[in-house]
């Protein structure tokens, strides 16, 4: 099947699971649980994942997956050679609590490298996509990231780990973002915040995040124009396109600087404390 083909299957996929998401929100018919005590997953991220893989399954038999709820295992990203790539909710939070930042992100790595993503969000009703090497859309239009040359104006989107004890290291990078940039957004979905920056409502976006999470979304802001990349080295074995730890995406012309005082800001331990 060819890229193109493959992009329009996703976004078939990617638009019938909003319209369930959707469904499930309007009916209140979802329940909810913990995994691991902290981290929110609800019944209607698992019926997604499983409507996902099953359109995927039944157009391409055999065809590797890694889901956050169904295919979690992480050593798919080294031993295949083909990838879907999908987070069935994300901002699962959001969803559960009545607020529209959620997305479905799908995305088809080959080779270790992202060939296509889409991101839909059904409550937003916009739909992102990417073909490597082809530009990035919303809704079928072109879309360009920021141009912004100096941090002093610069918006940047972030998140934060479920784990309450990781948390205090990164209120360091927090505090240098507030100290040097316009303002912070959080919003809870870090498919969303690439898109955002694919589409130049955000400056930059950084965090530690899953595979699932940001696929599709650093294609599409790469795509549209946006430099992303890493604060220290990937380590070997991981395709750099799924290696989630310490994300940084940017205006091309900020993302040095940025990345310098975001790695500053881990080296200064009086910052915060």
């Amino acid at each position: 099947m060819l890229p193109q083909d493959r992009l329009e299957l996703a976004v078939s996929i990617a638009t019938q699971a909003g319209e369930h998401i959707i469904a499930a929100r309007q009916g209140q018919a979802f329940n909810q649980r913990y995994k691991k005590g902290q981290e929110l997953v609800t019944n209607v991220d698992l019926e997604v994942d499983t409507l996902i893989s099953e359109r995927l399954e039944a157009a391409l038999p055999g065809e590797s997956r890694l889901s956050e709820e169904l295919a979690p295992d992480h050593t798919e990203m080294a031993t295949a050679e083909a990838l879907w790539v999908v987070d069935p909710i994300d901002g699962t939070v959001n969803f559960a609590h009545g607020l529209h930042h959620v997305g479905v992100s799908i995305a088809w790595v080959s080779e270790g490298r992202t060939r296509l993503g889409v991101v839909h969000a059904p409550f937003l009703g916009e739909t992102y996509t990417a073909l490597y090497g082809q530009g990035a859309w919303c809704n079928g239009k072109p879309i360009h990231a920021s141009r912004r040359s100096n941090l002093e104006h610069c918006l940047v989107g972030t998140g934060f780990p479920y784990r309450r004890d990781s948390r205090p290291p990164l209120m360091r990078r927090l505090m240098a973002i507030l100290q040097h940039c316009q303002d912070v957004r959080r919003n809870g979905s870090a498919a969303l915040d690439l898109c955002d920056v694919a589409c130049g409502r955000l400056d930059a976006y950084y965090e530690s995040v899953s595979p699932w999470d940001f696929a599709a979304g650093l294609l599409i802001a790469r795509e549209a124009g946006a430099r992303g990349g890493h604060l220290y080295p990937c380590p070997e074995g991981i395709p750099e396109d799924l290696y989630g730890e310490n994300l940084l995406v940017s205006a091309p012309e900020i993302h040095a600087e940025l990345a310098d005082l975001l790695r500053a800001a881990d080296e200064n331990e009086s910052m915060f404390y």
